[in-house]
């Protein structure tokens, strides 16, 4: 049996810094999340005995840093999986959150060394990815699911650790959903900074030749209208996900396009060109659909074929859709009517 002061542990705390703070904004915005992560392993929080708590999580250093503020005053252990740097939530669905990994684990920090009971707290989103029985008979420890939220943490122990339904809710509240638009808004920059420079480009072009007057008008209200379709699909669609009227992403998110840019074409650009019209009523909702599509993978409630089946009916529909828009808006170029 190891001694308490042989064991290998890495020291931590529940109390968050200016640089876990800072970090966790940055991830929030996509800089560096793929490499926001922290070393697997097993670590000690206050002053962890032989009886303490084992607490189970990803080496996200969201997630980790989210269990470990809400074990505050307690003492325990946090073994820490090596998830690639993703959420238990993605994790256990990619498979890295898994049974392997936790038995790896297990036996490469001697747990069973560590402490004298054989309980593990898991959390609730890391399900779907551990095979409880698996552990069991290959390890001897227990699963023990906690609640969904880390704040219940302390709630979950004080009633002997049982959740009641509050705790087994999965919720997606809007605040929820807007801490996750960041990401989604910074993940498709690129193509959007292309989309509106091509579509400046484009607009010089008419019969007479090229027109830096037609690029810069035209190529300006392009912009406008791409921004829009962006910010609608990023950030407009998953605020409003509770009160949208189609199970389908796409077709809201067409939805919520036609609505925006019918109400723009309405109040500031009325006597815009027929084909022109036309061509942003298509090429819009289409963007807004494509981009809300991707806020699947950010939803509690998708399933990974759910969101396959969907990408290959409405992705076709999309690019079919934005095609006949964009060809109408070239031919606004040369035929004002």
């Amino acid at each position: 049996m190891l001694k308490m002061e042989t064991i290998s542990a890495i020291k931590t705390t529940s109390d968050l810094n200016f640089n876990d703070f800072f970090g966790a904004m940055k991830a929030r915005w996509a800089i560096n999340r793929n490499n926001y992560k922290v070393a697997p392993g097993l670590y000690s929080l206050g002053n962890p005995d032989k009886n303490s708590t084992v607490f189970v999580t990803a080496n996200y250093k969201l997630s980790f840093d989210t269990l470990r503020k809400n074990l505050s005053e307690l003492d325990a252990w946090i073994l820490v999986l090596d998830t690639k740097g993703v959420n238990v939530w993605c994790a256990a669905g990619k498979g890295t959150f898994g049974t392997e990994e936790l038995i790896s684990k297990i036996e490469s920090t001697n747990l069973a060394d560590v402490v004298n009971h054989k309980k593990l707290i898991l959390p609730q989103l890391g399900a779907v990815g551990v095979a409880a029985h698996e552990i069991k008979s290959r390890t001897g420890f227990n699963v023990k699911y906690g609640p969904v939220e880390a704040k219940d943490i302390k709630k979950f122990i004080s009633n002997n650790f049982r959740s009641d339904s509050q705790m087994r809710t999965v919720e997606f509240k809007t605040f929820q959903r807007l801490k996750l638009t960041p990401v989604e808004l910074v993940g498709g920059l690129t193509h959007f900074l292309l989309f509106v420079a091509s579509f400046i480009i484009l607009s010089g072009i008419n019969k007479s030749g090229y027109s830096l007057d037609f690029a810069f008008e035209k190529g300006l209200r392009s912009a406008l209208f791409i921004t829009i379709g962006y910010l609608s699909g990023t950030i407009i669609c998953p605020l409003l996900i509770p009160i949208f009227p189609f199970r389908h992403f796409s077709l809201n998110g067409i939805l919520l396009g036609l609505i925006t840019t019918t109400t723009t074409i309405f109040l500031g650009f009325n006597d815009m060109a027929l084909f022109e019209k036309i061509g942003w009523m298509l090429m819009i909702p289409a963007i807004n659909a494509y981009a809300f599509l991707n806020f699947t993978g950010c939803t509690t409630f998708t399933s990974l074929s759910g969101v396959l089946k969907e990408m290959k009916t409405f992705i076709p529909i999309i690019i079919i859709i934005f095609a006949i828009g964009f060809i109408s808006w070239i031919i606004s170029n040369f035929w004002i009517l």
